[in-house]
């Protein structure tokens, strides 16, 4: 049984993973494992954060010589973002004093929840007022740790012959026809490589990016 943790703050030095569970003798390809955290980054409508990171991972642990030892893999990916923030989210040295206007607002203490978020569960849970505490984590960013982890379970799988890929077939009110369906494995991959939104229908995919455009016109009116 495969078991694992992630650690790490969206805007702190880096993001940890280890893996226990892995059979010794696996052939590991860190170049797969870093194009599955490139394909994370892509897509219409990305935030900002993807124009910082490019994203690579570091194995600490677990592997030697590209195979598996069967002990925990521990892997690391960097936070280029985080030379921004160390003088607010360094782990031992409190918050510095020396901030220019931008950094004093972000390092200010956050009391309002986002909706939808972790955020206010996360603070009664664990006690915190200040809600930045709880969104480091509650964090889209959080999510490369755990791509890094699929990415090794797949190069597992594929040892097995099972092959994976996938299609999207609704974003908001936008869903893909019902009869419409690729069987080709390959043939699913190229075109939703090629797909800004990873959808098989040319059409369809113009809808979701408009949707998406709805949406972020929708958001800036309502921070105005």
């Amino acid at each position: 049984m495969l078991k694992y943790l992630t650690a790490g703050e969206s805007h702190g030095p880096q993001l940890t993973a280890v893996i226990d569970g892995f059979p010794s003798g696996l052939q590991i390809s860190i170049d797969k494992l870093n194009f599955q955290l490139a394909r994370r980054q892509k897509g219409y409508g990305r935030g900002g954060r993807m124009k910082i990171e490019t994203d690579k991972a570091e194995i600490l642990s677990g592997i030697r010589n590209s195979f598996t030892l069967g002990s925990p893999i521990t892997l690391t990916i960097k936070n280029k973002d985080y030379e921004n923030w160390i003088k607010i989210m360094h782990p031992i040295n409190p918050i510095s004093d020396d901030l220019n206007l931008k950094e004093q607002r972000l390092a200010h203490e956050t009391t309002t929840p986002r909706p939808g978020h972790a955020d206010l569960p996360g603070g009664i849970k664990l006690n915190h007022k200040d809600f930045r505490n709880i969104l480091e984590r509650a964090s889209a960013r959080e999510t490369a740790a755990r791509v890094a982890i699929g990415a090794l379970a797949r190069q597992f799988l594929e040892k097995f012959d099972i092959q994976i890929a996938s299609h999207v077939v609704s974003i908001g009110n936008v869903f893909l026809p019902d009869d419409l369906r690729i069987d080709d494995i390959e043939q699913l991959r190229k075109i939703t490589e090629d797909s800004e939104v990873r959808c098989i229908d040319k059409s369809t995919e113009d809808k979701m990016i408009t949707a998406i455009k709805d949406a972020k016109k929708k958001e800036i009116h309502s921070e105005v």
